[in-house]
């Protein structure tokens, strides 16, 4: 066995995704994933980052580190189409994961009405056509798109692997798990006690940190006015 394979093997046995999982398929929520270790303020070796930089996602390293234990990998992300570097980072993540495996769709613009008090500390909002403020949430869900891909696939995987700690995956990974398939989910933070019992192994997603995460500069402010 050659190094490189060595070091995957050590992986494997290290996050205990052992031989009995079968084929894996694994299924990225990006919107998700891209979250993780955005309030981190320590490195993979647990240094501490200086205030100019930050941990991001490197999609390589991703594609790669799921590539270890998975048949296949598909990436699920959302575009906004009046934003220049959102197009361009879809565009990397669909030459990383391949045309076939990533799924793309718009973010949805969602109205939150402002109370009083949230009034007083959000900046950014606007006013309806009735006189009422609001702010706009983007959001782009993927748990129809995944829920489907991961039952249309169900023969030819043994494994359902989800990068993602959404609650609302339970439904899913019970019905896979009465199909005969076994369950693996990486997570961030809290999850619910219904979504821990629905899966076979739970990774945290700090144990993949030097995996997956690189540093990246934050933008310069210091020319900027108050």
């Amino acid at each position: 066995m050659d190094l490189e394979k060595l070091k995957q093997q050590y992986i494997k046995d290290d996050l205990k995704i052992t031989k009995e999982y079968g084929r894996v398929f694994s299924f990225i929520d990006f919107g998700n994933v891209n979250k993780w270790f955005d309030k981190d303020a320590q490195d993979w070796d647990n240094k501490l980052l200086p205030k100019n930089q930050r941990l991001t996602i490197d999609i390589k390293k991703l594609k790669n580190f799921a590539d270890i234990f998975s048949d296949r990998v598909r990436c699920y992300y959302g575009r906004n189409p009046k934003n220049k570097g959102s197009a361009l980072f879809c565009y990397a993540l669909e030459k990383v994961f391949d045309k076939i495996d990533f799924v793309w769709k718009d973010l949805q613009k969602i109205k939150h009405y402002l109370e009083l008090e949230e009034k007083e500390t959000t900046k950014l909002f606007k006013t309806d056509d009735d006189g009422k403020d609001y702010i706009e949430i983007r959001k782009c869900n993927f748990d129809v798109e995944i829920s489907v891909d991961a039952i249309k696939m169900l023969k030819h995987y043994d494994t359902f692997f989800l990068f993602s700690g959404d609650a609302d995956f339970v439904y899913l990974n019970n019905f896979l798990r009465k199909k005969g398939k076994k369950i693996i989910l990486i997570k961030a933070g809290y999850i619910t006690t219904k979504l821990r019992k629905s899966a076979d192994l739970i990774i945290n997603a700090q144990r993949v940190k030097k995996h997956i995460a690189k540093i990246k500069q934050r933008p310069d402010k210091s020319g900027l006015c108050g």
